[in-house]
């Protein structure tokens, strides 16, 4: 049996729309759950349909961790709660033996009104039963809470309550969540804290011209724009056991060598310029940090780059200042920042990789559409209920390619660092 109480609290910032909310500290994320060939699901409500969090994981799996050649599918399902993916997982997801799952489930199971204790129970023993019957299977999961509420669901004609208990009510939920993946011994990825937490700072942070203000949540204030999918694309490859350390580049300036690390080679080292040869990405996301449309947006209000997206250049032999140029930007560093080492991936957002990596992107991009069809119209169609096993032959047939161009699209990038 679990331990119940005294609790640990996540700490608040100051301020009323803090006040009451206590959500349950969350816990660290653990040991790397992927391994080479694993199949990952990718499970949750219109807010996953919305296949934005869902392409960011998988196209940081595809180009910045080709070796572990994960595949990826994406189920989402508008509308959707947790008793709905129940009746079809059997159906639509576990057929294609997945060995890892992330699951986002609890916007549409609050139902849009305030916590009651009877809700909780429900959503409790839905979201237990979809991770058993995963567990069941042989796969390892992640449980997802709901993220969080910018305004009233204006389509939701039963909706009562106050935007602020609707929050509490996520919040709520929020907690029952991670107690499921404490009690079943998974994994639980924090959505609703930290992009609450960014909802409400935003705005300061960001006010833009008054005409559009930044809306964390979205337009509707339930479908985040891309800068929240970057919150919940963070939570889950956290969740997930990344350490995000995606190369190091060693130059000895003095003994005029370079080397680099897995999924980089160095091609040659003449006159402070290294020239490289990589197979691994770094994550690109060049956009504005001050539009909520944005991936690099979301990126400031979590450690992205820092926890899931390090290439490091490591420079010995500087005296004084350098100046480092990647791609046609430059910057100037100390020596002891290049001796300890620089984040090349944060320090330039727009770098030689942007556009291979754009390219993998589009190939997730066109796989996940399908893959909406996929479920909704064909597994759920007419052509399924005619013979259901000739419907999955048939539409895997046009799956295959769309899978196989995304691998693809994953090719060497050929890059120079000029070191003056």
């Amino acid at each position: 049996m679990p331990q119940l109480g005294p609790y640990e609290y996540e700490p608040k910032p100051e301020g009323e729309a803090f006040q009451k909310l206590n959500p349950r500290k969350a816990p660290a994320a653990g040991a790397m759950m992927l391994k080479k060939g694993d199949r990952l699901a990718i499970i949750g409500d219109s807010i996953t349909e919305q296949r934005m969090y869902s392409r960011l994981i998988e196209t940081y799996l595809t180009a910045c961790m080709p070796e572990l050649e994960i595949s990826v599918r994406q189920y989402g399902w508008s509308g959707e709660k947790t008793d709905g993916f129940l009746r079809r997982m059997e159906n639509d997801c576990l057929r294609f033996d997945p060995t890892v799952a992330t699951l986002c489930y609890g916007m549409n199971d609050a139902r849009y009104r305030p916590f009651d204790v009877t809700n909780g129970k429900w959503y409790e023993d839905h979201y237990t039963a979809i991770v058993r019957r995963l567990k069941n299977a042989g796969s390892k999961v992640v449980v997802g809470s709901p993220g969080c509420s910018g305004k009233l669901a204006t389509w939701v004609g039963s909706r009562v309550g106050t935007l602020e208990e609707h929050n509490q009510h996520l919040c709520a939920l929020r907690d029952i969540a991670m107690q499921v993946a404490e009690n079943e011994g998974v994994a639980f990825a924090d959505i609703f804290w930290p992009m609450y937490k960014a909802r409400v700072a935003a705005p300061g942070l960001y006010p833009g011209d008054g005409s559009k203000p930044y809306e964390m949540v979205g337009r509707d204030g339930i479908h985040p724009d891309w800068a929240g999918h970057a919150i919940m694309a963070y939570a889950f490859l956290e969740s997930l056991g990344l350490d995000g350390d995606l190369g190091t580049i060693s130059v000895d300036l003095q003994n005029k060598t370079a080397t680099a690390t897995d999924g980089h080679n160095v091609d040659g080292f003449d006159n402070g310029e290294v020239a490289l040869t990589s197979t691994r990405y770094c994550f690109c996301a060049p956009g504005p940090i001050d539009r909520d449309n944005s991936v690099r947006s979301g990126m400031t209000f979590i450690p992205f780059d820092e926890k899931l997206n390090r290439l490091t250049l490591k420079v010995t032999g500087v005296s004084g200042l350098a100046t480092i140029t990647w791609g046609g930007a430059s910057k100037t560093f100390s020596a002891s920042q290049l001796r300890e080492g620089i984040n090349l991936a944060a320090e330039f957002t727009s770098n030689p990789f942007c556009g291979a990596f754009a390219r993998v992107d589009d190939a997730v991009a066109e796989k996940q559409a399908y893959e909406t069809k996929q479920i909704k119209q064909i597994f759920h169609g007419r052509a399924a209920r005619d013979n259901m096993e000739q419907a999955v032959a048939d539409s895997e047939k046009e799956h295959a390619p769309l899978a196989q161009a995304v691998r693809d699209a994953v090719r060497p990038v050929r890059h120079v660092i000029q070191i003056r």
